[in-house]
């Protein structure tokens, strides 16, 4: 079970190649994850984070394999949620009175999820330093909302390693541990998706936390990240990604996303996108079936487009409900920097577009004034409005 990372520290943690979805169902799993865990054995003993709760009890005889629990010294808590704090409550029925640092936040997270279990919590902030022997030291840096009020990060001297906890991570199992053994595209994939359904909320608290780190000096030879692959080679290359990725990215992309009833609302759809490639050949195009694509890899092209089309046809007075949950989730991810257009069909009432667009400002893009509004089946003269309504997206 242990892995070395780095002279005296570890891997101890579980790779989940069955994984498919996580937070429940809203985030699906393509290539397996890993909740990473580590150990780090200098004068002291420490153990930075657990896995997640299904698999508590055999993280924790796994670790018995490894070393005496009653010699683990001190543990750190980088983070609440219980996919990196699952098997504390396994754990700590073993060492009770063993000091677990963390911050004044985590205490909330821990108790609220575990209940009050009288463990032995230290709290700390950022700046604050903890001695473990042979001249090395952690260093603790808060990360709040990376991406729940509780997170740090924790720094360890002499190895300058920065273990990110939920940054700099990816939903990707990667057996061999490390980025420079990874599937380089994959990894890329797996990283800017992450990104974008977990941290684009935050973006801009990521960018005043990768100054604020890379101002306090610190060398940084490995980030340990608490999913994924770790990031060994060029470390500081996944720290400049983010640090583009905070600041309102786009590529030369649109994504045409829809649904449909009778298929008059696709026909438009795929028009929009012929005309994209006729009028900007240079310019990638994504086309989605919001109801059949999956959600998080749709909006990881919406955060690589500089613009949006959106479609539905007229229901009951309103949209459809996979477009109305769909913009919902848009909605929450709050892109910056992107432009907008709408799109349908009706047969009776027709708000669709109207209520695409008020919708999309909503959720933070410029929409364009141009649509399309289809009576039943788009005809000749709706689809003459198309190179407008692309006209004014890729100007």
């Amino acid at each position: 079970m242990k892995r070395q990372i780095k002279n005296n520290v570890s891997w101890v943690g579980y790779i989940d190649w069955e994984l498919e979805t996580f937070h429940g169902d809203d985030y699906s799993i393509m290539n397996g994850s890993s909740q990473n865990a580590y150990l780090v054995e200098e004068g002291k003993t420490v153990l930075i984070d657990t896995i997640w709760t299904p698999h508590r009890f055999d993280f924790v005889e796994n670790l018995k394999k490894e070393i005496d629990l009653k010699k683990i010294d001190y543990v750190i808590a980088n983070h609440g949620e219980c996919d990196h704090s699952g098997a504390l409550t396994a754990l700590m029925a073993e060492i009770p009175e063993t000091p677990i640092y963390c911050t004044a936040q985590a205490v909330k997270s821990l108790e609220g999820q575990y209940g009050k279990r009288g463990w032995n919590f230290h709290v700390v902030k950022t700046g604050d330093e903890l001695e473990i022997g042979n001249g090395k030291k952690l260093v603790f840096v808060e990360m709040k909302m990376l991406h729940w009020p509780d997170s740090m990060a924790t720094y360890m001297t002499g190895d300058n390693i920065l273990f990110s906890n939920d940054a700099f991570g990816q939903h990707y199992a990667v057996d061999e541990l490390f980025n420079d053994k990874a599937d380089q595209c994959l990894l890329y994939k797996e990283a800017i998706k992450y990104y974008t359904n977990i941290l684009n909320p935050f973006s801009n608290l990521v960018a005043k936390k990768i100054e604020e780190i890379v101002g306090m000096g610190l060398p940084i030879n490995i980030i340990a990240p608490s999913h994924g692959a770790i990031w060994r080679e060029r470390p500081m290359q996944i720290v400049e990604t983010y640090a583009k990725w905070a600041a309102a990215y786009q590529e030369n992309q649109i994504t045409v996303a829809y649904d449909t009833m009778w298929e008059g609302t696709t026909q438009i759809a795929h028009a929009i996108a012929e005309e994209i490639r006729r009028q900007s050949p240079e310019t990638v195009v994504k086309v989605f079936n919001v109801a059949k694509a999956d959600k998080n890899e749709v909006m990881t092209e919406v955060f690589k487009s500089k613009a949006i089309v959106v479609g539905s046809p007229t229901v009951s007075n309103s949209i459809l409900s996979s477009v109305a949950g769909w913009i919902e989730f848009l909605k929450q991810l709050k892109f910056k920097n992107k432009k907008a257009a709408a799109f349908g069909c009706y047969g009776w009432s027709g708000e669709s577009v109207k209520i695409l667009q008020e919708k999309l400002k909503d959720a933070g893009f410029e929409v364009v004034e141009e649509n399309i509004r289809a009576f039943w089946k788009p005809t000749e003269e709706d689809m003459a409005k198309i190179p407008a309504l692309v006209k004014s997206l890729i100007a």
